[in-house]
């Protein structure tokens, strides 16, 4: 429906339909497969719970799911990742820069490792958690985030804040 559409990209991933519809990693790399089959461009969420932040399994549950979607695809031209830790979800806490900056440069570098160090350098990984005007900028500037993936906040006037801090920042 969506090509038919004219609509060039799909979001799929997102913690919701991991949690409450129960999408395994498998099931969403699947998903990201049959939509660039169908020529749609994907925008793929992967993010960890705040049980697995605090154990320290971030690495481990964020590389799973990129994994998972390396297993099945080979080109990642059409490919954005966005990085959303599920605790900063609407919640109004955030990562902090450094916590983004860690997470998005282990994002990469397993890229680099397992698919390929091209890859790596040209995938557009974003952040996703409770992206607002009082923290766009700083997270922009930050080596590994490549833009964000913003929910609630688009829906307010410091929405146009935050789409400045891009073309202000690196």
């Amino acid at each position: 429906m969506l090509v038919d559409l004219d609509i060039p990209w799909v979001i799929l991933g997102h913690s919701e339909r991991r949690t409450i519809i129960k999408e395994s990693n498998e099931f969403v790399a699947d998903k990201v497969a049959y939509a660039l089959s169908k020529g749609l461009k994907v925008i793929a969420c992967i993010g960890e719970s705040l049980e697995q932040r605090e154990g320290g399994e971030t690495v481990a549950v964020v590389s799973a799911q990129v994994k998972a979607i390396a297993d099945k695809i080979s080109k990642w031209d059409d490919v954005v990742l966005a990085y959303e830790p599920i605790w900063a979800i609407g919640t109004g806490k955030v990562a902090t820069p450094a916590q983004a900056q860690e997470t998005h440069a282990d994002i990469r570098k397993w890229i680099a490792e397992n698919v390929s160090a091209d890859v790596a350098a040209a995938i557009r990984i974003q952040y996703g958690g409770s992206v607002n005007a009082a923290n766009c900028k700083e997270l922009a500037a930050l080596p590994d985030v490549d833009g964000f993936l913003v929910g609630g906040a688009a829906l307010k006037p410091e929405f146009v804040d935050i789409i400045n801090s891009a073309t202000a920042s690196k």
